[in-house]
């Protein structure tokens, strides 16, 4: 059992420590969850009142928060430092120290020092795994796949041949790097094709064949990324599909080929972003929207959750809607409605004076 003193957690956190009385702290957990050698983690206000109903002799609070007979860490930015607690006290999944003996390991990959390869895994031809990187079960690992160094893998893993991986680099349960992407091409113009040319579907060619465009791109991810469960990064058709240092993604995103993510994005659960795209540094892509393919998005944009996004913007926006648009274009849209519907109200009240004053002005006109 990991145990820390006041002082050692107060020094970790860069906190203020009132000290009430002395406690050695074995975990942490939320006011009504805590007993009294947790750490309660007070980090709002909700959690703040419940301290009175807390077995906790000790809590992390925001700066300025004291409470009689309790004894406080007063931290300036509570989440970075729940963030640095919760690495104290977190312990890393286990894979298998060395290599598994159901492992299918090719006789040209090169494996570093202190490498971790867990049951099942199978590592191709001309592979390189860097030092310290860890690969759990049921993983694949393509043909001339370079991994950097200090990697985390989870299990089911699948990477296509030629990827490359930076160092520091987590995936998490049923991440696929490197399949082909979605791109494809008929003999004659297809639908598609008139519906963007001329805004309507003319002819409809019923033996229409459609060939496969193949991928001979790969990807290549920076460091110190981290790609959630079941998301999906397609390779470039010739060109490589690239995400930045520092980018962090969430589970069950799509990234097409020949997509440009750049470095420190977050990129939020179930977004979709169609091929060829080029996002900026610092871009957050909030949850379930889609970029429609060959944009461009500019650094530091927010594009908000459910955004249908099919045309490029410049840096720093805040984009909103279906289709999407400028944060303040949407509110005067929306506030145009609602000036709409009072004067719409207005006319139904008045609908009755107006009717009757035409119905005069045609009875004159008639007499």
């Amino acid at each position: 059992m990991k145990t820390f003193t006041l002082e050692e957690i107060t020094q970790l956190t860069g906190g203020m420590l009132t000290k009430a009385q002395d406690v050695k702290i074995t975990n942490i957990a939320p006011p009504l969850l805590s007993d009294e050698t947790t750490l309660a983690l007070a980090l709002g206000e909700e959690e703040i009142a419940n301290l009175t109903k807390s077995k906790a002799k000790a809590a992390l609070v925001p700066l300025g928060v004291q409470i009689d007979g309790l004894t406080t860490i007063e931290v300036e930015r509570p989440r970075l430092a729940m963030m640095k607690l919760l690495n104290l006290f977190y312990s890393a999944p286990r894979v298998y120290k060395g290599v598994h003996p159901t492992a299918v390991v090719d006789e040209t990959a090169k494996l570093g020092t202190n490498v971790e390869i867990g049951p099942n895994v199978v590592i191709s031809h001309d592979a390189v795994i860097g030092d310290n990187t860890k690969i759990a079960a049921n993983s694949y690992i393509g043909g001339n796949v370079k991994i950097g160094k200090n990697c985390f893998f989870h299990a089911n893993v699948n990477i296509g041949d030629r990827v490359q991986v930076g160092d520091d680099v987590i995936l998490h349960h049923g991440v696929s790097l490197g399949a082909d992407g979605f791109s494809f091409v008929t003999e004659n113009p297809d639908n598609i094709e008139q519906a963007r040319k001329d805004g309507e579907i003319k002819e409809t060619n019923t033996k229409h064949v459609i060939f496969k465009i193949p991928s001979i791109g790969s990807v290549v991810i920076g460091n110190n990324v981290e790609i959630g469960a079941n998301t999906t990064i397609d390779r470039g058709t010739i060109e490589n599909t690239t995400i930045g240092n520092n980018t962090k993604i969430d589970d069950l995103v799509m990234i097409g080929h020949n997509c440009k993510i750049g470095e420190g994005c977050l990129i939020v659960s179930q977004v979709g972003i169609a091929g060829s795209c080029v996002i900026g540094d610092r871009v957050v892509i909030a949850g379930q929207a889609g970029l429609a393919d060959h944009i461009e998005i500019g650094s530091d944009t927010i594009i908000t959750a459910k955004a249908g996004v099919t045309k490029s913007f410049p840096e720093k926006s805040i984009v909103v809607g279906i289709p999407a648009m400028p944060r303040k274009d949407f509110i005067k849209q929306l506030k145009t409605m609602k000036d709409a519907q009072e004067i719409f109200a207005k006319f139904r009240k008045y609908e009755p004076l107006l009717k009757e004053f035409e119905d005069n002005i045609n009875h004159d006109h008639n007499s």
